[in-house]
Order: C-alpha cells, then sequence, then structure tokens
C-alpha cells in the first residue's frame, strides 16, 4: 500500500474524531468521494492503524445510530418553511 493513501487513511480519521464529523463531511472537506472516504476508513486504516480504526469506527458506530433523527429533522425543516 502506499504512504500517501495511508496518510490520507489517518488524515481522515483524526478530522472525523476530532470534529465528530460525518463521512459525508469528511468527504467534502478533503475534496474526494464519500465511497474514498469510507473505503479508506473501513478497509485501509485497520490494516495498519488498529488503534485509530477502533476510535473512529465508535464515532461512524454513533453517525450511523443518529442518521434517522438526523433525517427527521432535516425532513422537518424542509416542510416547515423556513
Amino acid at each position: 500500500m502506499r504512504t500517501d493513501i495511508e496518510e490520507r487513511a489517518c488524515d481522515l480519521a483524526l478530522y472525523i474524531i476530532e470534529h465528530q464529523a460525518t463521512v459525508r463531511s469528511a468527504a467534502k472537506q478533503f475534496g474526494i468521494s464519500k465511497s474514498t472516504v469510507h473505503k479508506d476508513l473501513s478497509q485501509r486504516l485497520p490494516a495498519f492503524n488498529r488503534a485509530l480504526y477502533l476510535q473512529v469506527k465508535e464515532v461512524l458506530d454513533l453517525n450511523k445510530a443518529e442518521r434517522h433523527i438526523r433525517g427527521g429533522i432535516a425532513t422537518r425543516r424542509k416542510y416547515k418553511g423556513t
């Protein structure tokens, strides 16, 4: 594996942990696709930094647990009329 990919995966993980960010917001911040962010974090990161992977996994699991609530809030805003 190339070191620039490893470096990007570490940078993504640190960003998500520090900002409690979503995959979508991290992708936007780094200018890459959501698929790339997900692949970097779920497949590449555990191969070379298991401890960092476990930390970022906690944030991603929390985001997954809260996503239905965020969706409901977004729908309410959409139909409430700004």
